[in-house]
């Protein structure tokens, strides 16, 4: 019983590495680096910010080893719920690990491109600063293909919460609609060319952030709540 209550904790331990790191690398440092309308001021920023551009790999490779770890700290927790469900939230996580570090090739090439290496001496500045944002803007477009599969595991983790009798429904409900908020912007970006002036972006990428922190702070400071039908505690 203790033991699910200590694997659940450390579930949620390991959710806490996750976010923060992920909150480091693609969000707190993006917004100190990268002006997407200023090329040049970018550059700038990066070349004279590498240690921090440095740490957001960094952290961003914590982030994803960490998140390799998160389903199979969870399914060992829910899968006597519905085996089915737990499979399917493991591999949907899982295939969106290679996805992301292949995407953190984009940003080693925009650290070389401000590095002033020997071979960009006879390349304009210019030049330089446009190569660098196309690195930035297909490291974007590789997160969001990944955002696919960010969407889709939270569906059955979140259908596993909802039925587990041991963590509260409405954490479930998050987690599923962090599921559609993922799908949506995912959508919205892939097919309208302005989708991101539209507003609505920043609400669908809420309910994923909402839900997830949540959840991570559950596990980490309750665990799982006693189960009140039969005499098993903190056992799913």
């Amino acid at each position: 019983m203790n033991t699910n209550k200590n694997t659940a904790r450390a579930a949620g331990l390991v959710y806490l590495v996750v976010v923060i790191t992920g909150m480091f690398s693609l969000a707190y440092v993006p917004q100190k680096l990268i002006d997407w309308n200023n090329s040049s001021v970018t550059f700038n920023n990066i070349a004279d910010g590498s240690s921090l551009f440095r740490l957001s790999i960094y952290s961003n490779i914590i982030c994803y080893v960490a998140f390799t770890f998160l389903p199979l700290a969870l399914h060992r927790i829910l899968r006597s719920v519905n085996e089915s469900y737990a499979r399917a939230m493991v591999v949907l996580a899982l295939l969106s690990v290679p996805l992301s570090f292949n995407n953190l090739q984009h940003k080693y090439a925009a650290l070389t491109l401000t590095g002033k290496e020997p071979f960009f001496q006879n390349i304009s500045i210019e030049d330089l600063q446009i190569k660098l944002m196309l690195s930035l803007h297909q490291y974007n477009d590789g997160l969001l293909l990944t955002t696919v599969f960010w969407g889709l595991w939270l569906f059955p983790f979140g259908m596993l919460v909802y039925k587990s009798g041991v963590i509260p429904k409405f954490l479930g409900i998050l987690l599923m609609l962090g599921c559609v908020g993922y799908l949506i912007n995912f959508t919205g970006n892939t097919l309208f060319e302005n989708y991101s002036r539209i507003g609505i972006g920043k609400y669908m990428g809420m309910l994923p952030a909402v839900a997830e922190i949540g959840i991570c702070f559950w596990l980490l400071i309750f665990g799982l709540k006693t189960k009140r039908n039969g005499e098993q505690n903190n056992a799913i």
